[in-house]
């Protein structure tokens, strides 16, 4: 099927498909993980249970040097600078026939309830891509399990 374009001319359809389909991210959902810069920025989940909460950030092919976890009273910034070179023929010799650099970085913050968290006791740890923070709740703010009361 051809259509007309604004200016009149006939156009196929096709390659517009097609530059469509191979031009965009697939998996990204719209971009919505990525920064003004067009970098990515990892994905968190947060999930809550009576003893604490739990952060997970996926940040595959990293490493745990990689992370720079800071905590400034309330805020807690979870940050990573990482460079990567790729060295190919030529390396030795003054004219490179490739050379590529990679650069990533990323920051995210939250801010954390102090009256309800012991922040002295967050810990953290890298494993199968994804780093994850453990954030236990002040005694006082656990939930209790649940009592029968007795009517009398």
């Amino acid at each position: 099927m051809l259509t007309i374009n604004r200016t009149g001319r006939l156009q196929n359809p096709l390659p517009l498909l097609f530059d469509d389909f191979f031009n965009r991210e697939v998996f990204n959902n719209g971009l919505m993980h990525s920064s003004a810069t067009a970098t990515t920025i990892p994905a968190v989940n947060i999930k809550e249970t009576s003893e604490q909460y739990e952060v997970e950030l996926a940040a595959p092919g990293m490493q745990k040097s990689d992370f720079k976890i800071q905590l400034d009273g309330q805020k807690l910034t979870i940050s990573s600078e990482k460079e990567t070179t790729h060295e190919n023929e030529g390396e030795n010799n003054s004219q490179y026939i490739n050379r590529e650099y990679s650069y990533q970085s990323f920051s995210r913050t939250f801010t954390l309830r102090d009256e309800v968290l012991d922040t002295e006791k967050i810990e953290a740890k890298y494993e199968n891509g994804v780093l994850s923070l453990l954030v236990p709740k002040k005694e006082h703010a656990k939930q209790k399990a649940p009592r029968l009361i007795n009517v009398s």
